[in-house]
């Protein structure tokens, strides 16, 4: 039972559960490291929204608009209808961390005016990446239950893009970081005395693209020893 295809258990799974624990360890750094520098206040007094529209204009992107969206750590850039959209507490927060997340989606946005490959590539993958994640087990265990294999080789090949979106993923948000770093300092948004604590909480927030990866990567190992237990 300890090695049935059909319960997952194994080492795989050991490696997932790891991934886990390290993706529940990660979103709770985010969260302590966001919390303790939505309470500093920033030197310039500028809010997540100014911060924003400076960066982005001083980079060519005045048609870029920035808005506001609801709930917590949900600030993102939308590449479709260029807008950054920012957290309440982002939006109009003047603290270290609102305009370091605000200068890191803007940093997405400079990526895509640039066209910085890896990103064009990550938004190429995104719909492939999502069917897998959605159905790779539902062709999985109907690989095993009808016992076709060919099932389970096309929901490890739908779920492969989920990975390879991960992969790409965190260059990406890396990137997206050290540009708002370098805008900040470049735009006399933050004091040098600044960037260590606004680096504090980007680096926090790269922790959970990290991960995700390695729960993707694991998942997949995951089901290619399932897949072979069939042969």
């Amino acid at each position: 039972m300890f090695y049935s295809p059909y319960y997952g258990f194994g080492p795989g799974m050991i490696f997932v559960l790891i991934a886990m624990v390290f993706v529940t360890y990660a979103q709770m750094k985010v969260k302590t490291t966001f919390n303790k520098y939505l309470q500093v206040k920033n030197d310039t007094g500028l809010t997540g929204y100014h911060v924003a529209r400076k960066i982005l204009d001083r980079n060519g992107l005045g048609d870029v608009s920035v808005e506001m969206t609801p709930g917590q750590l949900t600030d993102h850039y939308d590449p479709r209808t260029r807008v950054v959209r920012l957290s309440p507490y982002v939006y109009k927060g003047n603290t270290i961390a609102s305009i370091s997340v605000a200068a890191h989606e803007c940093g997405h946005a400079i990526q895509h005016g640039n066209g910085y490959i890896p990103l064009t590539l990550r938004n190429a993958i995104a719909p492939i990446a999502n069917i897998g994640s959605r159905f790779v087990w539902i062709l999985v265990m109907a690989g095993f239950v009808f016992g076709a294999t060919g099932l389970i080789d096309l929901g490890i090949l739908f779920y492969l893009a989920s990975v390879i979106f991960q992969i790409i993923t965190l260059p990406v948000e890396l990137n997206a970081s050290s540009r708002a770093i370098e805008q900040m300092d470049i735009n006399g948004v933050i004091t040098v005395n600044e960037i260590k604590p606004c680096k504090k909480v980007l680096r926090a927030a790269a922790l959970t693209y990290v991960g995700a990866m390695a729960v993707a990567i694991a998942q997949l190992f995951r089901l290619i020893l399932l897949r072979n237990q069939r042969d």
